[in-house]
């Protein structure tokens, strides 16, 4: 296990758990963690031997938010609001380079998500919740806009307008049974049970072939976004034209008939 005092990185095989570890601060996020983070995400897209990654946090919350107590902010004179700006996308690009890592991303989250926490939430494409989990936009209630580090773009996306509206406008806390009820997470399940619960779906996950899963997560973030149900089947016709030439897809196919686990090569 690899640490650098702000997260955790495991490799399980094909499987990263990355782990938040400021358990002391409610893993409060600063500008160091953000950069080993950044660094982790960034890192991915070249990365073929990860298949797939879980986070999580470290002690009794997933992530309180921004340490409002770190040099997150810049300092006040000439140029601050252009040196707040490279700052505030210091934060954000996390959220770009989340939905485009290549792999599925596997959220489980115990206790608080608030703020930047709630936003690292929701650029997993999987939530698992334990029973105390709570989200909310908590930077409303700081004087800043509820819309920060992508939320207003994924969370309507995932619960609709109506319901996106109601906890960005107010900073209410989602609490783990409203998520469910809404499609926020997959399930809730004990605390104990969250990391075997991330695996189980992850060794599901790796039944698929390695660029079939790549490809799938790459479409459906595209698909979100198309124009028209045209287009959205432009897309998937040809991520299964280029899985079809694979050898994957024959080994699938064989091991299939033969009645056996494949023996993926990524290739």
């Amino acid at each position: 296990m690899a640490s650098n005092g702000t997260i955790q990185v495991e490799s399980r095989g094909a499987i990263d758990i990355v782990t938040l570890d400021r358990a002391e601060a409610l893993n409060a996020v600063t500008p160091a963690m953000i950069d080993a983070l950044s660094a982790y995400f960034e890192g991915l897209q070249s990365n073929f031997t990860t298949r797939v990654v879980i986070l999580r946090g470290d002690g009794r919350a997933f992530c309180a938010g921004a340490d409002l107590g770190s040099d997150a902010f810049a300092p006040p004179g000439a140029g601050r609001p252009q040196r707040q700006m490279l700052e505030q996308k210091r934060y954000s690009g996390l959220i770009r380079l989340m939905r485009a890592a290549p792999q599925p991303i596997l959220g489980l989250i115990q206790g608080a998500a608030c703020g930047a926490g709630f936003s690292i939430a929701l650029a997993c494409d999987v939530r698992y919740a334990a029973p105390d989990a709570r989200m909310n936009a908590a930077y409303l209630r700081v004087g800043l806009g509820g819309c920060d580090m992508g939320s207003g773009y994924l969370l309507p996306r995932l619960v609709g307008v109506s319901v996106a509206s109601e906890f960005l406008m107010s900073g209410r806390f989602i609490e783990a049974e409203r998520a469910k009820a809404i499609g926020l997470v997959s399930e809730i399940v004990p605390q104990d049970k969250l990391l075997d619960t991330g695996l189980s779906l992850a060794a599901d996950m790796m039944r698929a072939s390695p660029m079939g899963l790549r490809m799938t997560k790459e479409t459906l973030n595209a698909e979100i976004d198309a124009q028209s149900l045209d287009a959205a089947l432009t897309l998937e016709d040809r991520q299964q034209v280029m899985l079809l030439e694979t050898s994957d897809f024959h080994e699938a196919v064989a091991a299939f008939r033969e009645k056996r686990a494949p023996s993926y090569q990524d290739r």
